[in-house]
């Protein structure tokens, strides 16, 4: 029997990329390969890149050199985000065989040939205009929750954003393929399933451009609501102009959506949302959290806000800071503004420095733990359903509640990938939350 290669795949990014590395990787293996950890000496490794940081850039250097240390001889192969903005310059990273773009990546075993190392790395990489098709992916591979693919692309032209030029228009995955997939994802014995997309709020528009939505949003979450097998299903991100109050009351009272929003911000000013090009002022973002505050109180609300923007003040920087203070929400995730190349925001005046962006940075960082306490605290007394995942850490075994709390108890392997009722006792001093069960184990 002719022996199988073996690849490992290292991604890079959002919960997007993991859904789509593991589309790749199954077709991969229906080619003939095997797939082991990226730790592991492998034929060929593929990296999924992401240029939504500065930082991502730089770590696809790091893996590249990791794959080489572990074998010399291996195809290294670069796709994703990245890899379509700036073909040529990841070409040239010394080791990189294969650059595939935002069309090709789906199609990586028609750009393998024998494996052998290149001199250079080729690059096949399209216009992005042509990036007017959609895959589906998901992602298995944690036990315990799935990356289920919806939506790709973005029609939003926000001046920071280069997502638009790395993964082209918005586009939607049919609803009844997105249906099967979620069937076939509760057939693996998978609890959780996490909707993932780059602007999924606009799920519905149809491929090659139709703008035109076949279904919205609210009847996607209406139907997977009601496919048998799955316990839990999690929104990932959704921008708030987006995200409407039908949407918001359905989640309340559906049977496996969870109340946990992840809802970008980016700025509490209204000046530097102009200047961002973002499709809402702070006011419709306060309606949006009252909303979900009046028919779900113990939901979890995250927020992404960007610090360092072009143009913002110590006066913005405030507004934003207390705006965020006064908002009832449960956490943050802060991104420092960094440079991309074919932006607006690039060419704008009043460049932050960069010692000024990182103080604001380690601020909204500091609030994030306050708010995240306070909301833990606030659920403390109260009874939930917690999902346990699979590591040992520490002799403790960590979940996550519906809405988003993180608990431990002592390492018991029978837990894993497993839900139960529990009371929440009080908060340790790593920040999560002790428990107790609230019935005996079966």
């Amino acid at each position: 029997m002719e022996n199988r290669k073996k690849v490992a795949f290292y991604t890079l990014g959002c919960k997007l990329n993991f859904s789509e590395t593991s589309t790749i990787a199954r077709n991969l293996q229906d080619e003939g390969f095997d797939r082991v950890d990226f730790e592991e000496v492998a034929d060929m490794y593929v990296i999924n890149t992401c240029s939504v940081t500065e930082n991502a850039d730089k770590q696809f250097k790091q893996v590249v050199r990791k794959a080489m240390k572990l074998n010399d001889k291996a195809f290294v192969a670069a796709v994703g985000c990245y890899a379509q903005l700036k073909p040529e310059e990841l070409a040239s990273v010394d080791g990189v065989d294969l650059v595939l773009g935002a069309t090709e990546k789906f199609k990586l075993a028609d750009y393998i040939n024998d494996l052998s190392k290149n001199d250079m790395g080729e690059v096949h990489s399209c216009e992005i205009a042509e990036a007017d098709f959609y895959v589906g992916s998901y992602s298995i591979g944690d036990r315990t929750r799935a990356f289920l693919k919806v939506q790709d692309g973005c029609d939003y032209k926000c001046t920071y954003c280069t997502i638009p030029l790395a993964r082209g228009i918005s586009r939607s995955d049919e609803l009844q393929n997105v249906l099967k997939n979620a069937y076939e994802i509760s057939k693996q014995n998978i609890k959780e399933i996490v909707l993932t997309g780059v602007n999924i709020g606009d799920y519905g528009k149809g491929e090659f451009g139709n703008k035109k939505h076949e279904h919205t949003f609210l009847e996607l979450v209406q139907a997977l609501d009601e496919v048998e097998g799955i316990e839990r299903l999690r929104i990932s991100s959704i921008e708030p102009n987006l995200l409407k109050n039908e949407t918001i009351e359905f989640v309340s009272k559906s049977r496996t959506f969870v109340p946990h929003f992840h809802i970008p911000l980016q700025s509490g000013s209204n000046d530097i949302l102009k200047l961002m090009k973002r499709r809402y002022l702070r006011e419709v973002y306060t309606e949006r959290v009252n909303k979900i505050r009046e028919v779900m109180p113990h939901a979890c609300i995250g927020v992404d806000v960007i610090v360092g923007f072009p143009g913002e003040t110590d006066e913005h920087f405030l507004e934003t800071y207390h705006f965020l203070n006064d908002l009832d929400i449960s956490y943050l995730h802060v991104f420092t503004y960094s440079e991309r190349d074919n932006t607006e925001a690039v060419e704008m005046p009043g460049v932050v420095p960069s010692n000024v962006r990182a103080k604001r940075s380690k601020m909204l960082r500091g609030l994030s733990v306050k708010k995240r306490r306070a909301f833990y605290e606030s659920q403390l007394g109260t009874s939930r359903t917690v999902l346990f995942e699979g590591e040992n850490k520490e002799g403790y075994i960590h979940g996550f509640t519906e809405n988003y709390v993180k608990v431990k108890t002592p390492w018991n392997p029978e837990l894993v990938n497993t839900l139960h009722q529990i009371n929440l006792t009080k908060i340790d001093e790593d920040g999560s939350v002790r428990m107790e069960f609230a019935s005996a184990l079966v």
